[in-house]
């Protein structure tokens, strides 16, 4: 409670308790890194003892930052872009900023009516999954002239700032990986392509690479399973059970490449004495399995840290521009992958 009548707290109050000024409580929520670290503390004490809460809505009407920022992802359903949401959330959070995070299940008119949404909020920035959405999506951004920029994936060709990695070359470094192990029956498993441009550019990245060696994947073998361990492990059975079966199955993704494990598991399969299974990704808990998934590492948490510093920058700075950044995929070789048997 803010006082013994039951009176809320206000900012004039707060600034008293702190023993700082009106303005400076008030840079304290809006600027805090300009705050001595001393400072912050006392503020902070202050606001806590108090209950302070601050009226967002009535400082938006006055066109002074909400301090959130409005983060859409395609799904929350996995820990796919878990790394990536958390490492922006602390980076916007030393600048003052909170997120709002929303998913749109891969589904472009849901992503527009989201970011609507996030636009009513009067959110200071936003961020966005991949490159390619609808015109519409590109036009409302611009109308409003917010910043924003687009993450996961990095073209310099990109509609709007990005940062992210060559999802391509994580492609064509797997598939290079698994050709130099002298694999030629090869399955290719990803997900569903519609709405997802980072499973459109690995695919292309391991199909271009693999035919470029001569290596035809079977159309059979050519798998697409939703982001499911279950439906992986059920895909994986089904090619795996046939006597015609493949040495190796690259997977769009290391959460793919788990259930394909577990199918291998089921069928009696050795990993890889008798089938190579790797992944993309390189998330949490890949380098734990048994055995420890081979992948290409994405690095999540840098482009959430390198995005978030870029675009509160930008709200705080008032800048247009944000540098786009090539945060480039690492080939990490481990135990699920070995030479082919001749």
């Amino acid at each position: 409670m803010s006082d013994n009548n039951g009176k809320k707290a206000d900012i004039i109050s707060v600034a008293k308790a702190a023993k700082v000024s009106a303005s400076t409580v008030s840079r304290y929520f809006n600027h805090p890194e300009l705050l001595k670290t001393s400072t912050r503390r006392r503020i902070d004490s202050a606001v806590r003892k108090q209950g302070y809460i601050r009226n967002r809505a009535a400082q938006t009407i006055h066109g002074i930052r909400s301090g959130t920022i409005g983060v859409l992802v395609p799904t929350i359903d996995h820990a796919i872009f878990a790394e990536v949401v958390q490492a922006f959330s602390d980076a916007v959070a030393e600048h003052g900023f909170t997120i709002l995070l929303a998913s749109h299940g891969y589904n472009p008119k849901q992503e527009y009516a989201v970011l609507r949404k996030f636009l009513e909020h009067r959110v200071d920035g936003v961020v966005l999954t991949g490159l390619e959405h609808d015109e519409a999506v590109f036009q409302l951004i611009e109308s409003q002239g917010i910043p924003a920029v687009l993450i996961w994936n990095h073209s310099d060709s990109a509609r709007l700032p990005c940062i992210g990695a060559d999802n391509r070359r994580a492609g064509q470094l797997i598939a290079e990986h698994i050709l130099d192990l002298g694999h030629r029956d090869i399955a290719c498993m990803f997900p569903p392509m519609v709405g997802n441009d980072r499973a459109q550019d690995r695919r292309m990245g391991v199909m271009d690479t693999l035919a470029k060696a001569g290596a035809q994947v079977r159309a059979e073998w050519q798998l697409e399973t939703i982001y499911s361990i279950s439906a992986s492990k059920r895909d994986a059975i089904k090619v795996l059970s046939n006597e015609m079966r493949p040495s190796a199955i690259i997977c769009g993704n290391d959460i793919l490449a788990t259930g394909a494990l577990y199918g291998a598991q089921a069928c009696v399969l050795g990993v890889p004495q008798d089938v190579s299974i790797v992944g993309i990704g390189d998330f949490k808990g890949s380098s734990e399995i048994e055995p420890a998934l081979s992948t290409v590492r994405l690095p999540a948490v840098r482009i959430g840290q390198e995005a978030g510093r870029a675009l509160a920058h930008a709200i705080t700075q008032k800048e247009s521009s944000i540098a786009n950044l090539h945060c480039l995929p690492e080939l990490v070789p481990r135990a699920s992958s070995a030479i082919a048997k001749r």
